[in-house]
């Protein structure tokens, strides 16, 4: 809880208010120098980060029916009716995974929308391929679609999708900013200076979920619908490229870092997947039903910040 001792900006203030973690007893923040680096200072009570041992994920298909199945997890949203089984059909050949690693984004894009892999494909109203700046440093990694990205074919919607949008904001990041490289010149060109929202622009972050197509009735993933869906992803990550990647929620956690470990013990520390630094923390829509658990976010968003400064550095 040390890091939200630190002195923070007005604008890190009405980000941690949006998210609902009250601010009104820390200390303000004095004039920061021109080259401050960010709302959270390396080590300032973040764990340190301690890089796991590389581990790639084996191919979807060796894992389809080995998938650790881990602890149950209550429903999503209350009332939801236990796991549905997808309807009984033949299934279509999924993209082989060769074929999906090779693929530049629009063919990965259409092969999404044309997937028809497992039975999902049959309730979906469209697939939800992802959103954001496609050469950014930063990569968030969701869970699966819910009935309002179903609706909008885009992900993080609805209030899940607004308090994500201002933890995001609290790190400097947006999902509608220029892509990173752009963002990076701005912020360079404007060192010193206030921008007009009071600071420099936000920097471009990627944002996909594990699951492209949403779950009937918002029930839990099955794991050979996770292992379909995973080489989409993983061309999402080497086509982006990011520094860090944040995995949001238990299904994301344990599809990239291939666990059944719950989220408490794999917090505070950084992992990989693909050779990207992943740093785990809790799915928005499971803090807007535990409210008290917005600090240890922001603890985890405070070491995704210094696990990012650590991979620019000389």
């Amino acid at each position: 809880m040390d890091t939200l001792r630190d002195t923070l900006s007005e604008r890190q203030r009405a980000m941690l208010a949006e998210m609902g973690i009250r601010t009104h007893w820390l200390p303000r923040a004095k004039a920061r120098p021109a080259k401050e680096k960010g709302p959270c200072q390396p080590g300032a009570a973040a764990p340190e980060a301690r890089a796991a041992a590389p581990v790639l994920p084996p191919p979807a298909a060796a894992r389809a029916e080995a998938a650790p199945a881990g602890p149950k997890a209550p429903a999503r949203t209350p009332g939801t009716p236990e796991a549905l089984k997808a309807p009984a059909r033949p299934e279509a050949p999924a993209a082989s995974a060769q074929a999906v690693a090779d693929m530049d984004w629009p063919a990965l894009q259409t092969a999404v929308a044309q997937c028809q892999a497992c039975g999902l494909c049959e309730t979906r109203r469209q697939t939800v391929f992802g959103a954001g700046a496609r050469q950014a440093r930063w990569m968030v990694v969701g869970e699966a679609p819910g009935e309002q990205e179903d609706r909008q074919g885009q992900p993080f919607v609805g209030p899940a999708g607004k308090l994500l949008d201002a933890m995001l904001a609290a790190m400097g990041l947006s999902r509608h900013a220029d892509d990173a490289i752009d963002a990076l010149e701005k912020r360079a060109g404007q060192t010193g200076q206030e921008g007009q929202a009071g600071g420099p622009p936000a920097e471009g972050v990627y944002i996909a979920n594990v699951l492209k197509c949403r779950p009937p009735a918002n029930r839990n993933p099955q794991p050979d619908e996770v292992a379909r869906c995973e080489p989409y992803l993983r061309r999402q990550v080497a086509l982006v490229q990011p520094q860090v990647i944040l995995a949001m929620g238990r299904f994301a956690v344990q599809s990239l870092l291939q666990t059944s470990e719950p989220i408490g013990r794999l917090r505070g520390r950084a992992h990989q997947y693909a050779g990207v630094p992943v740093i785990v923390t809790y799915h928005p829509s499971y803090l807007l039903r535990n409210p008290p658990d917005k600090a240890r976010a922001w603890q985890d968003l405070c070491l995704a910040l210094q696990v990012m400064r650590e991979q620019t550095q000389p």
